[in-house]
């Protein structure tokens, strides 16, 4: 698993807008030691706390190199809450279906996309779930210690650090249920998240609260501003899609079985509740519901324990998923930087992983279900190494600036870039350049411009 999560982590280059900003504001703050006020190119900046500045900083204080000190902290705290999750499911439920939900959660589309790269999604939606899963179970074994209470809050407090109020309200239903737990949760949330968020309003005033609580939080839900609107439905296939391989598991939510634990039909009632929340949102962007996958993960791996007979044809249809691997390697470099619709898919059949639909369909029928979902697991990691090895070249060079930053270096540090550079190209350039390059004007040279869809300087 380790192996899975930190192979290839410095092969590509920063990607998107998002990456490239906040590893810049982790840099400066392990440059200047000020690890209040989050700068992004010597401005403050106030989008998100800042829990993963702190880890990319961290990691710069430690030596790392750029991509490295901005994903290595993601991707250790992906693989310690993966364990934390393991061992409380097996704790509550049993262990198979702590190894159920486990394989589904780690080699999810969704949780592996979002333990790779720097940004707020993965370190709020580990610690939310952390925080939820002390708050909901509660074993004999949690219950003899003291402080248990004061735990969950404070990994609240901390997913509050990692990107604001949102897992407030998404925590809210737990208080229902965790009444004995209550005021020690608030305590502990509040005794880590409040130091900073004071702090920070005390150094720069009003300005703060009206962009970090107002813009970031109120117009983001409410108005269409920011241009990330989605239709009402657009999670459902997000969420299912964030679930490859496993998509033909959610067929187990159609069965009464399933929700026979009241456990799982609290889970459920959360799922639908945080759905329902980010759904009438105005703006959408996919990895707002990370958070939902350890739930909905629990509750497939329950599911998948009803089946009974019909458990080997459910793990077979997710293993025939994996033949769309190769298409999805082919399509990914496009589709980071022209949107899903926009790439062109290809009919490349992976006919290799048929191989292992009879196999895992033969284990489960010989009443092996464990070592069935594992070879699907095994088949997933063999497939996510082949396509880092394959993609991240490309990927290198056609959606990450840093291929043409290393290939220009000597003109591009002093260059200017054109309008038509894209904006996640423009973060990018600022990232490498280790300062924020000039719009250009009419006289300016070299200039960065857009030919082809590709980064150039003329010559």
């Amino acid at each position: 698993m380790l192996l899975l999560y930190l192979l290839h982590l410095g092969e590509v280059g920063f990607l998107g807008p998002d990456e490239p900003r906040y590893a810049s504001i982790g840099r400066a703050m392990a440059v200047t030691h000020d690890f209040v006020t989050p700068r992004l190119d010597g401005q403050p900046w106030f989008e998100k706390p800042p829990l993963l500045y702190w880890m990319t900083a961290a990691g710069h204080l430690l030596g790392l190199s750029d991509e490295w000190a901005a994903r290595l902290p993601v991707g250790l705290l992906s693989v310690a809450f993966l364990a934390f999750f393991f061992n409380r499911i097996a704790s509550e439920f049993s262990p198979q279906v702590a190894i159920y939900a486990t394989t589904i959660l780690a080699t999810s589309a969704g949780w592996l996309a979002y333990s790779f790269v720097a940004i707020t999604d993965l370190p709020m939606s580990a610690l939310l779930a952390a925080a939820m899963l002390i708050a909901l179970f509660d074993t004999r074994r949690l219950d003899t210690r003291r402080g248990v209470g004061y735990f969950a809050g404070a990994l609240l407090g901390l997913s509050i650090l990692a990107k604001g109020f949102v897992p407030l309200v998404l925590f809210a239903p737990l208080f229902l249920i965790a009444r004995r737990k209550r005021l020690t949760i608030l305590a502990g949330c509040v005794v880590i998240a409040a130091p900073w968020y004071l702090l920070c309003a005390e150094r720069n005033g009003p300005v703060f609260w009206k962009d970090f609580f107002w813009k970031q939080h109120f117009e983001r839900f409410f108005s269409p501003s920011l241009q990330h609107i989605q239709p009402i439905w657009f999670y459902v296939p997000i969420l299912l899609a964030g679930l490859f391989p496993w998509i033909p598991l959610s067929g187990v939510l159609f069965l009464r079985k399933t929700y026979a634990d009241v456990r799982v039909r609290f889970l459920i009632g959360w799922l639908i509740y945080s759905l329902v929340f980010f759904s009438v949102a105005r703006n959408k962007l996919p990895g707002y519901v990370l958070p939902l996958l350890p739930a909905l993960a629990i509750v497939l791996g329950v599911g998948l324990t009803k089946t009974g007979a019909f458990e080997k044809w459910w793990l077979a249809a997710c293993a025939l998923m994996l033949v769309a691997l190769p298409v999805i390697a082919a399509a990914l470099p496009e589709a980071l930087l022209d949107g899903v619709r926009k790439a062109p898919f290809v009919l490349t059949p992976g006919l290799p992983y048929l191989a292992v639909v009879p196999i895992v369909w033969y284990l489960a029928w010989r009443e092996k279900p464990i070592l069935a979902i594992l070879v699907v697991g095994m088949a997933v990691l063999v497939g996510v190494v082949n396509l880092k090895r394959t993609t991240f070249p490309l990927m290198d060079q056609e959606v990450s600036v840093r291929g043409f930053w290393r290939a220009n270096l000597n003109q591009a540090e002093h260059a200017c870039f054109e309008q038509s550079v894209r904006r996640e190209w423009q973060y990018g350039l600022n990232y490498y350049a280790a300062h924020p390059l000039p719009v250009c004007g009419p006289a300016e040279i070299p200039k960065i411009l857009v030919d082809n869809g590709r980064l150039v300087i003329p010559h």
